[in-house]
């Protein structure tokens, strides 16, 4: 589903290059347990502003009860205006697995290993 602001109306933020704020989108929901709440970008903002969410994607708790908000960065040239109504975000709900981890001294081996960033190329 589209996130869209909650600014006051008449309001707007302007979002500078480089800057970051947190929009409210004026409401909150209940996941239930085993779910998460994923805000990720609007490619759309990303590829035409260079608007993208902070910490994308951001998490929803199941536990979660205050007001859905997004902090969006704008990593574009110009000065971005966010208005009451305006998509800034997408939210996906998604089940969570519990995961249990068992602490060992050794891992098993793979192909790629310990190689970091990079490794495994491009193509």
């Amino acid at each position: 589903m589209d996130l869209r602001a909650a600014v006051p109306a008449g309001e707007p933020v302007f979002l500078a290059p480089g800057r970051r704020a947190t929009i409210g989108c004026g409401f909150a929901i209940a996941l239930p347990p085993g779910y998460e709440g994923q805000v990720r970008p609007r490619s759309g903002l990303a590829a035409k502003f260079g608007v993208t969410v902070l910490n994308a994607p951001g998490t929803i708790d199941a536990d979660y009860r205050g007001e859905i908000s997004v902090t969006l960065i704008n990593l574009g040239e110009e000065t971005f205006k966010v208005s009451r109504g305006d998509r800034i975000a997408q939210l996906l709900v998604a089940p969570v697995y519990e995961v249990v981890l068992i602490e060992t001294e050794e891992l098993d081996r793979t192909g790629r290993g310990a190689k970091g960033h990079g490794s495994t190329g491009r193509s």
